[in-house]
């Protein structure tokens, strides 16, 4: 998986993250928190000046599962 680690460390790690950056969104390189930012825009514009794009994860840091999970609904029936 594409940015992996960036992912399980920010599962393993969200409730320290939490505390410290709720409602920011962080930039994770590897196992790192590269900076936390007011918006999205920001947060890959500013890292993008020194980092590859694709090299780091942008991730909204809020508790619970709602920020990295998304639920879908069809009315399609299979008979």
């Amino acid at each position: 998986m594409v940015l992996g680690i960036e992912f399980e460390y920010y599962l393993k790690e969200q409730d320290n993250l939490v505390k410290r950056y709720n409602g920011k969104y962080i930039v994770i390189k590897g196992r790192e928190v590269l900076g936390a930012y007011d918006s999205e825009t920001e947060a890959i514009r500013t890292t993008m000046k020194d980092h590859e794009l694709g090299t780091f994860m942008v991730q909204l840091c809020t508790p619970g599962s709602s920020s990295y999970t998304q639920t879908f609904h069809s009315r399609v029936a299979f008979a």
